[in-house]
């Protein structure tokens, strides 16, 4: 397999990603406190939806948050985890990818507005599907609504 299959990027790999995640490790979560920005917002939308959320702050937050401990790095997390969304800069990016690495998720998900071509590169090498520049509330909204109107289309045939 070539290691470019790993990067997601129409719209089916973005749902399989979703659809196959259950345990989001939080990277750049924000406390209730902050409860306006998508920090905090989108993982509370996906716990409220069935995920299981788990905290890693890299702004101080102690915790816990949505009422799960908070953990410093991705690897410290006990357990597998089946996805991080990354709420971090661009930028800021690099400085997390060998934290990453050691935990080896099944996917890493850049946040909407988030796009870092090298490291996503690195995680795709390792095996790591990887999202980019995508939200995964608004991705979740997407198939919940597509599950809708098959279900309506279904209903009327």
């Amino acid at each position: 397999m070539d290691w470019k299959d790993n990067l997601v990027e129409d719209d089916a790999g973005v749902q399989e990603v979703l659809a196959s995640s259950r345990r989001v490790a939080v990277l750049g979560i924000r406390s209730e406190s902050q409860a306006h920005k998508p920090a905090y917002a989108v993982p509370h939308f996906l716990q409220a939806h069935g995920y299981d959320i788990v905290p890693v702050s890299v702004h101080g937050e102690k915790g816990p948050i949505l009422g799960q401990p908070v953990y410093s790095a991705v690897a410290d997390v006990p357990g597998a985890v089946d996805v991080v969304q990354v709420f971090r800069k661009p930028e800021d990016i690099d400085g997390h990818v060998d934290d990453l690495l050691k935990k080896k998720p099944r996917a890493v998900w850049f946040q909407l507005g988030i796009r870092n071509d090298a490291a996503a590169e690195k995680l795709a090498r390792a095996g790591i599907r990887v999202v980019q520049d995508r939200c995964m509330k608004v991705e979740f909204m997407k198939r919940e609504r597509a599950r809708e109107e098959s279900a309506g289309s279904g209903a009327r045939t």
